[in-house]
């Protein structure tokens, strides 16, 4: 007979997961919370089985902290392979096009600027965008024909590290909704030479960066390591304004009653979180010199 299954516990933070080539996301997420029989678990930004690098997931209190993360600059290291277009835009995809044509590297350096700031992108077919309430990626593995309207999106910067014949690597800053695939699929196509990525790794989200990121096998070995690992549920409000409080008004927060801010402690406006005693108390937006909480939360303080 199996044993029964641990309870699962309460468990408050942010893992910072160097996640490896063919994992998804999901699948990444049941992992740690099995390691640490947690009862709620969820990640910022999902990467997918192809790429590696930085998935950040949330424990517990620590998920109220996400759309923060996820609103944060993401940074990309990746490779570009030439001379064919894939109906993914990756390595995973089946050829739909190829081409003799090769770049020098100084025709992709003119060619970046156009890349860079804000610019209208159409979404890869493989994606998770939503279309008529179904998942792009459903629909084209169905054979379906997925047409996704083109958006703004902001691509902070975009550099050419390395250029060979056949690939190139790229480094790129961007904002939320921007898919690199597309850029390496639009670049090849301006090049006139096709192309698609053929490797990726994230390196930042938000306010997490490689220095933050954690091994599932370390994880997942000696007693304590994963624990250790563990950031503090205010990591994900880093890049926020923090005001300090005390308990009086921190137990207003809590009550979701706005509170006035002392003029050298209000940010002008905006989003920023409220600290007691080194525990984030609530986060919310900063509004004529009171903070208004949006989210509040339950550790002790």
């Amino acid at each position: 007979m199996n044993a029964p299954r641990a309870k699962r516990v309460d468990v408050d933070g942010w893992i910072v997961l160097d996640k490896p080539v063919g994992m998804t996301s999901t699948h990444a997420v049941s992992r740690l919370k099995r390691i640490f029989n947690a009862r709620k678990a969820g990640h910022a930004g999902t990467l997918d089985p192809l790429a590696s690098g930085l998935l950040p997931v949330a424990f517990g209190e620590a998920t109220k902290t996400v759309p923060f993360v996820q609103d944060g600059r993401k940074a990309y290291r990746f490779l570009v392979r030439w001379g064919a277009e894939t109906d993914t835009d990756d390595a995973d995809g089946t050829v739909a096009a190829v081409s003799d044509l090769r770049p020098t590297a100084p025709a992709i350096e003119a060619l970046l600027p156009g890349f860079i700031g804000a610019i209208e992108q159409i979404p890869p077919a493989f994606s998770a965008i939503k279309v008529a309430g179904e998942r792009a990626y459903d629909l084209a593995r169905d054979g379906e024909t997925v047409t996704l309207e083109p958006r703004v999106v902001t691509v902070h910067a975009l550099r050419l590290i390395a250029a060979r014949p056949e690939e190139a690597e790229f480094e790129a800053e961007c904002g939320k909704g921007t898919y690199v695939r597309a850029i390496a699929r639009d670049l090849g196509r301006a090049l006139g030479c096709l192309g698609h990525v053929a490797a990726l790794r994230r390196t930042r989200v938000g306010p997490f960066g490689e220095p933050d990121a954690s091994v599932l096998d370390d994880l997942a070995g000696e007693p304590g390591e994963a624990a250790g690992a563990l950031l503090p549920v205010e990591a994900g409000l880093a890049e926020l304004p923090c005001v300090v409080v005390d308990r009086s008004l921190a137990a207003r927060l809590r009550r979701g009653q706005p509170i006035l801010l002392r003029a050298k402690d209000a940010p002008l406006a905006g989003a920023a979180y409220a600290a007691c005693g080194g525990v984030v108390i609530a986060v919310g937006s900063v509004e004529q010199g009171e903070l208004v909480p949006n989210r509040v939360f339950n550790l002790p303080f």
